[in-house]
């Protein structure tokens, strides 16, 4: 392990800064012309969407230890404070929102109009218009909408954490009340947020607000409006679900779920010309710093939106407009051959391993699997764990027949898979009515890996047929991120994981892990052993070598590992998606590391290592960062991909196209920033994900797949 002293913090990036530098590049595809008008919209929601979870999750723990008594303050590896973070947090925060505001109000609204996609303001309204408008109020809107007094005998409702609310000052003009008063309107999530008003055909619409607004004097009868905001509070989520020991896990986090809606406040989003008073009133309520003076600088947690608020309402929109030739062209996932037809799909991996690279290939192999093993007569028994999965999930529904086919079924859900708790309590409740067994993991670690095991009666042998992956069992998600799956039935690594099952669900321990490296026994130091064998082999003139894709690098053991085997001569790359507190390119540091991140139309997710070259190299697929959390909180696997194809397939056909991409990649700076890839002069620009597509296109045509 290297000095602690060898590496100081100017070595280091700040995570949470990092995190930010990360949306920003999503807010880039926002603002990227190029991309179709749609997706565009899409990328606006999904920067909304992360800074919502960034502030809930990230930005409330370093509030609790700056205002919350909590000493000392935590010391990122780049040597800030927990305030300080909040300050710098703050002021990139604002910068993003702005762009992005601008690249709405300016660039996607614009561009939208051209198409005669019209987000219209209520003063905008014809009559026609007019009379939809009203339609919808008194029809749908009028009875479900509750206005709320804010006064001595009827003090602030507890806003709902992301609602959207319509705030206002009234003076009465007659009947009972005070003479001035707060009124408070929230927004139902059960109407829509933008009310189409357009005639047959026309793609015009307005906002549920600008309706509501309008519509303030028929709720508030018998008062003027001085004035009126919206506004939206986001509040600490990162509550611990199990800060006390329970005997039924379930119960406990239904009841902290049922907490978290009334934790603590940590943003104001308010409309930029909200009036002093509206603004002080909710200040003041939610407890909330407004101008706090940290050492010259002033930190604020009211955040003006000069446009729409709470932009993750897009999604809405863009499932709305009905032009397909403002989306991304469609495309049909192929299947590797062999699974190509209904064959006998547990024939075909007992053949040989098979790697899937999602959403490239098909998951409906990885549904089929479970689906056919719920069917199959001779199959014993399934095991599976359960992160993230789709409402409608056909993996759990297989689950439950398999049950009922009187199978030996165990799913472990991980009711701690953080704000899809609700979902899976849903799910695990409807699988333990059905006979599976059910198993929720530890109390102080979530399970993480992705894994599922079918056992099956061959004749006289029982023989177990496995598959590891990346990302979750969600055929949802399987189409939008990029994961890596392997199905193997090699007996080391069916020992192997069925003793992870083992322990996962009865504490079985002492198993000698053959091929699958699991944290948090050994993932770390298994990490750095690898690294560190590179470093060796550097230093003795032979050659060496590090490749690893993943979506976050915070770990400082490991930074510090890689940045001893950049001082011995290794080459890395080095593909972090998202967080990366490693400095590149620090003279006597980081010299031979290169980190590049790539936002593109599917969310790389995919895990990927390759330790060394030639004939000695090591290639691993995971579903584990390199970062603290999933070396020590939670369950995660690294294994080995060794069949020789599916080495050949990554090192030759996967890696190279990532790193060649000059499109969608971006640089990272020694100072932190990020700058696009661009292609060398004269040379054509290279995009990853669309040229894997048109592999995955050109296999396809060949050979068109039958459905499975």
């Amino acid at each position: 392990m290297p000095d602690e002293q060898q590496f100081l913090p100017e070595h280091f990036i700040n995570r949470e800064l990092s995190w930010l530098e990360f949306n920003a590049r999503v807010l880039e595809e926002a603002q990227d012309p190029s991309n179709p008008l749609l997706e565009r919209l899409k990328f606006l929601a999904i920067f909304s969407s992360n800074l919502d979870e960034f502030f809930m999750v990230r930005v409330a723990g370093l509030r609790e230890q700056a205002f919350g008594g909590v000493a000392p303050q935590d010391i990122a590896a780049d040597g800030i404070r927990s305030l300080g973070q909040l300050v710098e947090i703050s002021r990139r925060t604002r910068q993003l929102v702005d762009e992005q505001c601008q690249c709405f109000n300016n660039s996607v609204l614009p561009a939208l109009a051209q198409h005669d996609i019209r987000i219209l303001c209520e003063d905008e309204l014809d009559k026609s218009q007019q009379r939809i408008v009203d339609d919808f109020f008194h029809q749908r809107a009028f009875p479900i909408l509750t206005p709320m007094a804010i006064d001595p005998s009827h003090p602030s409702p507890r806003f709902h954490n992301r609602g959207l609310y319509l705030v206002a000052l009234l003076h009465r003009t007659s009947g009972l009340g005070p003479a001035d008063l707060f009124a408070v309107v929230q927004l139902p999530q059960v109407l829509p947020r933008f009310i189409h008003v357009g005639q047959p055909g026309e793609q015009h619409f307005v906002l549920l607000e600008e309706i509501l607004a309008a519509k303030l004097p028929e709720l508030l009868g018998g008062y003027e409006i001085a004035h009126h905001a919206a506004f939206r509070i986001t509040r600490d989520m990162d509550v611990d679900l199990l800060e006390r020991e329970s005997d039924d896990m379930l119960r406990a986090i239904e009841s902290r779920l049922r907490a978290r809606q009334h934790s603590e406040a940590v943003r104001l989003e308010v409309q930029a010309d909200i009036g002093r008073d509206l603004l002080s009133m909710l200040v003041e309520e939610e407890e909330l710093h407004l101008k706090l003076d940290v050492e010259g600088e002033t930190y604020s947690e009211a955040y003006y939106i000069d446009s729409m608020l709470d932009m993750t309402g897009l999604w809405e929109l863009t499932r709305s407009v009905t032009f397909d030739s403002l989306r991304e062209t469609p495309f049909t996932p192929r299947l590797p051959l062999g699974l190509r037809a209904k064959d006998d799909i547990f024939a075909e991996i007992a053949d040989r391993d098979i790697l899937l690279h999602h959403p490239f290939d098909s998951f409906d192999p990885v549904v089929h699997f479970i689906e056919s093993a719920a069917e199959d007569p001779n199959v014993l028994a399934i095991k599976q764990t359960l992160y993230r999965t789709s409402g409608d999930s056909p993996i759990v529904q297989a689950l439950i027949e398999a049950a009922e086919n009187g199978k030996h079924v165990t799913a472990l859900v991980e009711l701690k898979a953080r704000f899809d708790e609700a979902n899976n309590i849903v799910w695990a409740r409807q699988m333990e009515r059905a006979g599976v067994h059910v198993v929720y993991g530890f109390m102080d670690l979530k399970t993480h890996c992705k894994l599922a095991m079918v056992v099956r009666q061959e004749g006289k042998k029982v023989r177990r047929y496995v598959h590891l992956g990346t990302g979750n069992y969600n055929p949802n998600t399987a189409m939008l991120y990029t994961d890596l799956g392997l199905f193997t039935s090699n007996k080391a690594m069916a020992d192997d994981t069925s003793a992870l099952f083992n322990f996962l669900t009865g504490y079985s321990q002492g198993h000698e892990w053959k091929k699958l490296i699991v944290a948090p026994q050994d993932l770390q130091r298994k990490t750095i052993e690898l690294i560190n064998a590179q470093t060796e082999r550097a230093k003795d003139g032979k050659k060496a070598r590090i490749f690893a894709k993943l979506n976050s690098l915070v770990d400082r053991n490991t930074i510090e590992a890689l940045y001893q085997a950049s001082q011995a001569g290794v080459p890395i790359d080095l593909l972090v998606r998202g967080i990366c507190c490693l400095r590149p390119g620090l003279q006597g540091i980081s010299d031979n590391i290169r980190v590049r991140s790539i936002v593109d139309r599917f969310l790389e997710h995919s895990r990927i290592f390759v330790f060394g070259e030639g004939s000695k190299k090591q290639v691993f697929l995971s579903s584990a960062d390199w970062m603290p959390r999933n070396f020590a909180r939670r369950v995660e696997v690294m294994f080995p991909v060794e069949a020789p194809e599916l080495q050949r397939r990554i090192c030759e056909e996967i890696v190279p196209v990532y790193l060649a991409d000059d499109a969608r990649a971006r640089v990272l700076l020694p100072d932190g920033s990020y700058e696009r890839a661009t292609p060398m002069e004269g040379q054509e620009s290279h995009r990853s994900q669309q040229e894997l597509l048109l592999v995955a296109s050109e296999s396809f045509k060949r050979a068109p797949p039958a459905s499975l």
